[in-house]
């Protein structure tokens, strides 16, 4: 455990890139989300309560919670912030591969980092993955419960849907394109164990990871982005989702350019950090919502 829940909470920035991408996303779920910062605000928030001393009840029990090695919430926090810093990783070495194409003495660049398309779809069912787990972690259910999660997702809100749609703009849309279901799903296919073992997150995150070996570890991802695909082809066709339009409200809040998608990825990529800002959002959310329920 790095920092207790209540520092994390009062710790999330008011004001970052982070924030400013996560509102620009607002245009696609009008008002689901704020970004809810401190721990005594986000009891209050999500309780309505003003009594102080009930108040205070509530933040213990919450940090008792947390603090319980025997719950999930430390090993949710442990996969978010796994699989954002991944997120920074990939970035670098996206950001290396495109210095490559387009400066010729640094050309041994592209022999070093990743070809892109296979490493934004390697991050994105990681991604996917993570949500998964994460759930199963909050919730106290077996990891390989995709079932249980598929049917959460329609009930997602707040932070954990403006996570959600993130994953489906920033790392599905502006990367891979308006057909970036399907092209990841039918890149999955084609990943080798010796793929997934290149990417340091897949690594960190195997013990969470259903199966018995890196080939059917491989399979449960690829089963997670297939059982999941159905609610994001869903989510995108019910907003009138494209890269363009996503960019188009980027650009209120960050200083963009829209003919390169692939480089505005990359920016975001190293300068965002939304799966753990909304993670630890969402935990302190479960959190309080369970104190509630249990004083």
């Amino acid at each position: 455990m790095s920092k207790p829940i209540f520092k994390l909470v009062d710790e999330l920035p008011k004001n970052n890139m982070t924030v400013n991408v996560l509102n620009a996303l607002d245009f696609v779920i009008p008002g689901q989300w704020q970004n809810l910062t401190g721990f005594e605000n986000t009891i209050k928030v999500v309780t309505q309560e003003t009594d102080e001393t009930l108040i205070q009840q509530i933040g213990e029990r919450a940090i008792t919670l947390y603090n319980d090695k025997s719950q999930g919430y430390q090993k949710a926090l442990w996969l978010y912030q796994t699989i954002s810093g991944a997120g920074k990783a990939l970035g670098a070495a996206a950001l290396g591969n495109k210095i490559g194409e387009n400066v010729s003495f640094l050309g041994f660049l592209n022999n070093l980092t990743p070809k892109p398309e296979k490493a934004q779809t390697i991050d994105l069912t990681l991604k996917v993955l993570t949500e998964l787990l994460a759930y199963c972690q909050i919730n106290g259910i077996p990891g390989d419960s995709i079932g249980d999660f598929v049917m959460a997702l329609g009930s997602y809100g707040s932070d954990s849907l403006m996570r959600m749609t993130a994953l489906v703009c920033l790392d599905g849309l502006i990367p891979l394109g308006p057909n970036f279901i399907e092209s990841v799903g039918k890149q999955v296919g084609l990943l080798t164990p010796s793929d997934m073992n290149s990417n340091p997150a897949f690594k960190q995150m195997q013990d969470f990871i259903p199966g018995n070996n890196d080939e059917s570890k491989l399979g449960f991802v690829g089963e997670t982005f297939n059982s999941v695909s159905g609610w994001m082809t869903g989510f995108v066709s019910g907003h009138s989702l494209t890269p363009q339009n996503v960019v188009k409200n980027l650009q209120g809040f960050v200083d963009i350019a829209d003919d390169k998608l692939d480089y505005v990825a990359v920016f975001l990529d190293m300068t965002t950090n939304y799966y753990e800002h909304t993670g630890v959002q969402t935990l302190a959310r479960s959190l309080v919502e369970r104190a509630v329920a249990e004083i």
